[in-house]
């Protein structure tokens, strides 16, 4: 039996730390690392347009999101890549705002993460939206989305859910009724703990959201 560590309690893999000891380790650094990112924001100068600070608000609350699911999978020891263009090539989101030629639109919706299933090897393409409502359906992508084998993974103040372009294809979406829980997609086979603890951290993070 795998054993932590750290306090040498029961965990799920071998070499690694219990989900305690994980958050004891990790959780309050990256909840300060980020509400220092926030804070930072919030007192900016007042230069900003409108327009502008709520691009920037909306961009750091996404980002905020990607990092929570990248932690989530990566404590699970997936193989965690980052994909969309503006990880490939930092700043190229900044000079495609308002630019909507066919290459430009394209590249702002590739998928935000590969990750891989280290015990079957298997790849998937995820795209991270963060929705205070806790909302999301097929008439939120554009009627030519192109990754039709992308995971939609769904932050919202209390639930992290997962839907594929298929199942929104088909009319099926996420609310605060739906049950489409990340914790039970097959495909990926998460703990169910971990993700429960990763949804602590999203209320957190967003509860002034």
């Amino acid at each position: 039996m795998a054993t932590c560590i750290q306090c040498g309690a029961y965990t799920k893999f071998e070499g690694g730390l219990c989900l305690k000891c994980y958050h004891a380790k990790n959780g309050k650094k990256e909840k300060d690392e980020i509400e220092e990112l926030l804070e930072d924001f919030n007192e900016a100068p007042s230069g900003l347009s409108e327009k502008e600070w709520t691009y920037r608000y909306n961009m750091i609350k996404g980002r905020i999101a990607e990092t929570l699911i990248q932690e989530l999978f990566l404590s699970l020891k997936y193989n965690v890549f980052r994909y969309g263009m503006e990880n490939t090539i930092p700043g190229i989101m900044d000079l495609l705002k308002g630019v909507k030629s066919e290459v430009a639109e394209e590249i702002k919706r590739m998928p935000d993460f590969v990750v891989q299933n280290p015990r079957t090897s298997e790849v998937f393409f995820i795209e991270v939206k963060f929705r205070a409502a806790e909302k999301f359906s097929i008439k939120d992508l554009p009627k030519d989305y192109a990754w039709e084998n992308a995971f939609f993974i769904v932050v919202s103040k209390k639930h992290i859910k997962c839907v594929t372009y298929k199942e929104l294809s088909e009319g099926k979406e996420i609310t605060p009724e739906s049950r489409n829980y990340l914790g039970n997609r097959k495909e990926f086979d998460l703990d169910k703990d971990t993700i429960v603890a990763f949804c602590e951290f999203a209320v957190k993070f967003f509860e002034q959201v």
